[in-house]
């Protein structure tokens, strides 16, 4: 019920655009591209007691495997071997016993070694690129020109007559990052919502309505946009006005590690 008013509220805001498009405020889009964890964040204690519950069960439960059988085998046929008079067949003792292939295993498994999450972009402080905090989300904060001030926030844009919001979020992520990032908008209506005003009245306006999209990072570059990064939740509050910060926050996914 809930995702259904939040989506019926935002298509009606939509279409009460036209309306209010004379009003004293500018209607803006604004973008909140994500690009989700790579790597799977570390389990916290809760996470980590119900995985090793769940290994438990399912050791309880699970049949014996190939290893298993073959060393039951072995253990027979030595057996066997140690008994007087007892025919073997020769051909059912392995010439490589279990416990030979579970040494070379062990042994092959010591030399292998983890590849690291940490880039190059971590070891340089590089934010610019999104090849960075691969267990964390990272956010697209691009430089906005408020009047004489320039500020780091999501990519945004003025709204156009006839344009859908969606339309208009759409047209301004191909304007401000080219044409060659790849995104996936999760939906039609709006997932965020924040007003500020003017320092002073521009063209009559008091100030600007923003009106958040929310998409997912699938690949590709930025072309267009030149001073950019792609921020941690932590990095968005330094970065972020604290009002505007706290607007972006409330409809992202809150990390807890």
């Amino acid at each position: 019920m809930f995702i259904r008013k939040v989506f019926y509220d935002g298509m009606y805001k939509c279409l009460n655009i036209s309306s209010r498009a004379q009003s004293s405020w500018n209607i803006v889009t604004g973008i909140c591209v994500e690009r989700l964890p790579v790597v799977t964040p570390p389990l916290n204690e809760i996470q980590k007691k119900f995985k090793d519950y769940l290994s438990a069960r399912e050791f309880e439960n699970s049949l014996k495997s190939d290893h298993e059988l073959r060393q039951e085998n072995d253990l027979r046929q030595a057996e066997l071997l140690k008994k007087e008079g007892v025919d073997v067949d020769t051909e059912a003792v392995s010439k490589v016993t279990a416990q030979d292939f579970e040494d070379a295993a062990n042994e092959e498994l010591a030399k292998f070694q983890f590849a690291s999450i940490e880039t190059e972009a971590d070891r340089s402080g590089d934010k610019s690129t999104h090849d960075r905090c691969l267990q964390r989300h990272l956010v697209l904060v691009t430089e906005q020109k408020l009047g004489t001030d320039i500020k780091s926030l999501l990519p945004q844009g003025l709204w156009r007559e006839g344009e859908t919001l969606r339309q208009s979020a759409e047209r301004v992520l191909v304007e401000q990052c080219g044409t060659k990032i790849k995104v996936k908008f999760l939906s039609n209506a709006p997932c965020g919502f924040y007003k500020y005003k003017y320092p002073s009245e521009i063209d009559g306006k008091v100030g600007a309505k923003v009106f958040f999209y929310y998409a997912n990072y699938d690949g590709g570059v930025l072309e267009k946009a030149t001073n950019y990064n792609w921020l941690t939740r932590k990095e968005l509050k330094d970065i972020l006005p604290e009002r505007y910060n706290k607007s972006v926050q409330s409809f992202l996914i809150q990390e807890t590690y």
